[in-house]
């Protein structure tokens, strides 16, 4: 199995020995090439409107967005933000994958940041999104103060916090990312 993970900018590299422990492949996806024979790529924390122009400066935008649409997809912070259908503060593009609205940074600065443990296991919150309206269809797994931090659906998942912060490998949500791409390729 390939797992990519977008690799322009953000926490991408933490996400190697995760999907290394599942006994797949860690492609790290910086060209539209590195997309070919993926089943399914990872969307990393990092500052989403920086990714958004690197997406654009390298050329992958549309062959990016040809991919989220067909294949398993997992947003993580500034990743999710990419996905929804609507965003704030400030308001900008995304990919509008998911039909959720999210409002980046809420819960304040890196200061403000913390960590948490979801299903026994450590996960962090840095300068962490919040995801408030969600559309139908879509699975709310975990919420904090009355909102969503963990959604899927068949083939996209997103979470506003960070398992591959914890290096205790692989993380459940590595785990069950890996169960999509196997799912959706049989």
């Amino acid at each position: 199995m390939k797992i990519g993970v977008l690799a322009l900018q953000g926490a991408f590299e933490l996400h190697k020995p995760h999907i290394e422990a599942l006994g797949a492949q860690y492609v790290p996806v910086v060209t539209s090439k590195n997309l070919n024979d993926l089943d399914g790529i990872i969307l990393p924390g990092g500052e989403s409107g920086t990714m958004l122009k690197l997406i654009n400066i390298v050329g992958i935008h549309q062959q990016l967005a040809n991919f989220l649409q067909t294949k398993p997809v997992w947003g993580i912070c500034a990743g999710a933000i990419l996905l929804a259908k609507s965003v704030k503060n400030p308001t900008q593009e995304s990919f509008s994958i998911l039909d959720f609205e999210i409002t980046r940074n809420a819960y304040g600065r890196q200061l403000d940041s913390f960590q948490e443990m979801i299903n026994d296991y450590q996960v962090s919150y840095i300068r962490a999104p919040q995801i408030s309206k969600v559309g139908k269809n879509i699975k709310i797994l975990k919420e904090k103060e009355g909102c969503a931090t963990w959604l899927e659906t068949p083939n996209v998942m997103i979470t506003t916090f960070h398992p591959e912060t914890n290096l205790s490998t692989p993380s459940p949500w590595h785990r069950r990312f890996a169960e999509y791409c196997i799912d959706l390729v049989s």
